[in-house]
């Protein structure tokens, strides 16, 4: 389970800019320290660079410039895949020493090579990319055998004492008692929870023919997490889950992860690129928040219910009122 410390940094968090009387606050820095990546997965929108843009790196200095300009609670480290920066454990080491909740999404090809590299600490999770079962996972990857590769590298982390969740993007094509089961094989391993997201449709992405509408969401989500086994661990918020079913509705609020990465800021979210602010106080200050989101009526927002725009909306209603709180509870004792 996520480790008490944890959640009430987080919640302290929250609960200080809500006195504080901030509607508008960071809650995930997601830190990009590359964009190269060592598999090219159909779904993926973020390797679709020029080399001389995948050859580029931030540097650690730059990455805890950023998270503290942030001053989000939480850093996750997607990518690309961030165990081929030859600095990662310099990254990630200063961040620990800020208390900065570190997750650091791999693909785990490199996570047994590499693991030597880091220490078991309550402020570093190892979250691996896991799209379903061997067969599942390998074709979304497009790669055989790094199902596999990956299921030793979460049993080396986890015997080793690391933090380990599991990161899964599911698409139209996903088979719903495939993923339960899918969930049975990762609790087995001993995991401390799973994250489940369905994919955001990249204009770049090579697949462009299996992202899920709204719609086919809630269908899908409601048909693998009804009856939701006991034994099942997740690392989201309860009300995410809700929401995935269509039980719930929420609005994206993207300022809650701002992204950076070796272009600066990315407007407005991890998942789109409408531009670039050169500090994070100008990203919060001079995007237009009102042209994003799926009120908007902005297509690219549309049909996103991803976990990045999503979650922070979440753990905002828990502590935005006594009725969220108590929906949160609600949700918490029904899992």
């Amino acid at each position: 389970m996520v480790p008490i410390s944890q959640m009430w940094t987080v919640a302290s968090y929250v609960l200080g800019q809500k006195i504080k009387g901030n509607k508008k606050y960071p809650l995930v820095l997601m830190l990009e320290p590359l964009f190269r990546c060592n598999l090219a997965c159909a779904g993926c929108g973020k390797i679709q660079y020029p080399d001389h843009i995948l050859n580029k790196r931030l540097t650690p200095e730059e990455c805890w410039a950023a998270a503290d300009e942030c001053a989000a609670p939480m850093v996750s480290i997607p990518g690309g895949e961030p165990l081929i920066h030859p600095e990662i454990d310099k990254i990630v080491e200063g961040l620990v020493a800020r208390k900065k909740y570190v997750y650091l999404c791999t693909n785990a090809i490199l996570l047994k090579r590499k693991i030597d590299l880091f220490k078991p600490s309550k402020y570093l999770t190892f979250s691996v990319h896991m799209d379903g079962l061997k067969e599942e996972h390998d074709t979304a990857v497009c790669r055989d055998g790094v199902y596999d590769t990956a299921i030793e590298g979460i049993k080396e982390a986890v015997k080793r004492g690391f933090r380990v969740c599991t990161n899964t993007t599911l698409f139209d094509n996903a088979n719903p008692q495939h993923v339960r089961d899918f969930f049975d094989e990762m609790m087995r391993l001993n995991v401390e929870g799973m994250m489940l997201s369905p994919g955001y449709s990249y204009q770049k992405a090579p697949d462009q023919q299996h992202f899920l509408a709204r719609s086919k969401t809630n269908e899908l989500f409601s048909k693998i997490l009804g009856n939701k086994k006991k034994e099942w661990r997740f690392n989201l918020s309860p009300l995410f889950l809700e929401f995935l079913q269509g039980r719930l509705d929420y609005e994206c609020i993207p300022w809650g992860s701002p992204c950076y990465n070796i272009f600066g800021w990315q407007k407005p979210c991890y998942l789109l690129q409408d531009g670039y602010a050169a500090t994070f106080r100008e990203l919060m200050e001079e995007t237009n928040w009102g042209d994003y989101g799926h009120k908007s009526g902005n297509e690219k927002c549309s049909n996103c219910m991803v976990h990045c725009g999503f979650e922070p909306s979440c753990v905002d209603d828990t502590f935005s009122s006594l009725s969220g709180f108590i929906r949160t509870v609600k949700a918490t004792l029904a899992q």
